[in-house]
C-alpha cells in the first residue's frame, strides 16, 4: 500500500495560466511553477512560472488573479483564486520564443499539498483516469489526490451529488488506511475515477443530501472493514456510520 511516485514527463504545453479575472486577459501561461503549491508559506514571496509560452509585459500588477490549471487539449481542469500579484524577474527568451523565468509576488493563499503539482500533471496529461490509480500513489499523496479530485470535480460545473448509476457500490478496506483514502475510495465508487463524493463529514453530508433527486446509494458495502478499523480514528469510524444512518444510507461492513 505505500506505492510509488509515478514517472511524469515534462509537459510541453502551457500547465499553468494566470489570468485577470475581471477582463479575463492573460498574465502568464507556462509549462511549470515553483513555490506555488507548498507545505508551509513561510520565507517564500515569490513564485516562478517556468518556460513561459506567454508573458503580459505591461502589466506589472493584477489585483484579481486566477491561476489556471489547463490540460494537453487546452481545458481548464483545476482553478485557485490568488488575489493580488505583482511582476518580479523575467529570464531570457529561448530560441523557440518561450521565457526561461518569469517572477511574480503572490499576495494571496498558495496550495498546502506540495504532491498536487505531480498530480495535477497526471490529471492534465489528457490520459483518461483508471479506476484504483489513487492507490498506486504513495499513502503520504492521498490528500492532495483529494484536494485535486475535489478542485477539478468543482471546475468542471460537477455538483456535490450522486451521478453514478450502481445501486451497490463497493469500498475495500485493505486500501484505506487514511481519512483522505476513505474519501478518494467513496469518490471513485459512487462517480468513477477521479470521481467526488465528499472530502469531509460535513462534505459527506452535502453530497449525500444532494443527491436524492438522482437517487441516494441504494447500499454503500464497505468490504475488509477489520483492515480499515485497525488503522483509522474508532471516532472518526463511528461518525461515518452516524451520516450514513442520519440520511438513511443503507450502509453495510464485512
Amino acid at each position: 500500500m505505500t506505492g510509488e511516485v509515478p514517472a511524469m514527463d515534462e509537459v510541453d504545453f502551457p500547465l499553468y495560466v494566470v489570468s485577470d479575472e475581471e477582463s479575463g486577459g492573460v498574465i502568464v501561461a507556462a509549462e511549470g511553477m515553483e513555490g506555488f503549491f507548498v507545505a508551509s508559506e513561510e520565507d517564500l514571496v515569490e513564485v516562478a512560472f517556468l518556460r513561459a509560452h506567454e508573458f503580459e509585459k505591461g502589466r506589472r500588477r493584477v489585483e484579481d488573479a486566477v491561476l489556471e490549471v489547463i490540460n494537453r487539449r487546452r481545458e481548464k481542469v483545476g482553478e485557485y483564486f490568488i488575489g493580488r500579484v505583482v511582476l518580479g524577474d523575467t529570464g531570457s527568451e529561448s530560441s523557440g520564443g518561450n521565457i526561461s523565468r518569469v517572477t511574480y509576488r503572490f499576495f494571496g493563499n498558495r496550495c498546502e499539498y506540495p504532491e498536487a503539482e505531480r498530480i495535477w500533471r497526471r490529471w492534465a496529461s489528457g490520459i483518461a483516469l483508471e479506476k484504483g490509480e489513487w492507490i498506486r500513489w504513495p499513502v503520504s499523496y492521498q490528500s492532495a489526490w483529494l484536494h485535486v479530485v475535489q478542485n477539478s470535480w468543482f471546475t468542471s460545473n460537477q455538483r456535490a451529488a450522486r451521478y453514478g448509476v450502481d445501486d451497490v457500490v463497493y469500498l475495500d478496506g485493505v486500501h484505506i488506511s487514511t481519512k483522505s483514502g476513505f474519501f478518494c475510495a467513496l469518490g471513485e465508487a459512487v462517480n468513477g475515477p477521479g470521481g467526488y463524493f465528499g472530502s469531509n463529514l460535513d462534505a459527506l453530508a452535502d453530497c449525500i443530501s444532494s443527491s436524492f433527486g438522482e437517487g441516494a446509494p441504494v447500499k454503500i458495502v464497505w468490504r475488509n472493514f477489520k483492515a480499515s478499523q485497525e488503522v483509522l480514528d474508532s471516532a472518526f469510524l463511528d461518525s461515518i456510520v452516524g451520516v450514513m444512518r442520519e440520511f438513511r444510507v443503507d450502509f453495510a461492513v464485512c
